[in-house]
């Protein structure tokens, strides 16, 4: 890379060092736990100054990838429950209390993709992953779930007979696949009979519908979800910046 690329046609230098640094994690180069070289290193491999290499670290920071330790250097994060969950995890108690939810698989088959063809970027034929779960907060039953997976990132799913509640983390950790980013739609909707047997809830009561599209590190759609939660004392809550 070369401090000199400076036209308008080019992404800011440490944007481009950022991104060569994520192919790293996309590749398994730099796994999960894994202390990073120095500053110093990097920037003599890449070609580039420190300061633009401490500032791609900083972003790749801010964006729960890396983790600065004062005193002991930088470390590929790792999936840890709490972080990783509530990054992604929005809805709260209308007191504003986070209530960490507990997740009960109640079914997981493999189907052709169907209608999620399109969401996941898949041929319709293509095989995939279809898992049915109840999330319960404070012990109460308020999202009913719907997660579908490509067969073809996931093929050894079968090989886990109890998914954790964080599924993020079992991405990362055991099919080396890190969500970056998700797309969410909201729609205010009505249970249907399956969604309000799984609720406790009359058919036809008010709840939040939230489809979600989940990208790894490479921009590629590896998960589609849709949640249909009750809102009777909880909210969804995103924290704008």
């Amino acid at each position: 890379m070369s401090e000199a690329d400076r036209s308008p046609a080019f992404r800011p230098l440490y944007r481009q060092v950022r991104e060569a640094l994520i192919q790293r994690l996309i590749d398994g180069a730099w796994t999960p736990g894994m202390m990073l070289p120095s500053e110093f290193q990097i920037a003599a491999e890449l070609g580039v100054s420190q300061g633009t290499v401490r500032k791609a670290l900083d972003a790749m920071a801010a964006e729960h990838l890396l983790v600065r330790r004062q005193g002991r250097g930088t470390f590929v994060a790792l999936p840890e429950e709490g972080r990783i969950l509530f990054q992604f995890f929005r809805l709260a108690a209308d007191d504003g209390t986070r209530l960490f939810p507990e997740s009960q698989v109640i079914e997981r088959r493999r189907e052709a993709a169907g209608a999620a063809a399109e969401m996941l970027q898949i041929e319709a034929s293509a095989e995939v992953w279809r898992i049915g779960r109840i999330r319960r907060l404070g012990g109460r039953p308020v999202i009913a779930e719907e997660i579908v997976l490509p067969l073809a990132r996931f093929a050894s799913l079968a090989e886990f007979p109890d998914l954790p509640n964080n599924v993020y983390a079992l991405y990362s950790e055991h099919f080396a696949i890190t969500i970056g980013r998700a797309v969410e739609r909201l729609k205010a909707t009505a249970a249907d009979e399956q969604t309000a047997t799984q609720l406790g809830c009359p058919v036809g009561h008010p709840i939040l519908s939230i489809e979600r599209v989940a990208f790894a590190l490479d921009g590629t759609p590896v998960e589609w979800r849709v949640s249909r939660c009750l809102t009777d004392g909880f909210h969804y809550q995103a924290d704008l910046r």
